[in-house]
């Protein structure tokens, strides 16, 4: 039997590696946001329920802006990121 990859590759030179963020993936802001996104989707389905068949109570009116303001609410809490860190101003000592 003979190998199948008779030349091996060269690394090329101009190509970089891609690796893995080092962070977490969503921060934890994010993570609150898209919670709060996920009940608001859940209580627009709830209203849902309420509805008549005809369409023409206040259930019917809302809750399409319910789940679908909740579904963009999830879709800003995957890109929101974390705040950055305050850092006070030390002041400085007093020279004698």
């Amino acid at each position: 039997m003979s190998k199948k990859n008779k030349h091996p590759q060269k690394p090329q030179a101009g190509k970089p590696e891609l690796t893995a963020p080092s962070g977490p993936l969503i921060s934890k802001r994010g993570k609150i946001t898209i919670g709060i996104g996920v009940l608001v989707v859940a209580v627009g389905f709830y209203v849902l329920s309420l509805t008549d068949p005809a369409g023409q109570n206040w259930a019917s009116h809302l809750c399409p802006f319910m789940i679908l303001g909740g579904y963009a609410i999830i879709g800003i809490g995957i890109i929101l990121p974390d705040p950055e860190p305050v850092v006070e101003n030390q002041p400085l000592p007093k020279q004698s």
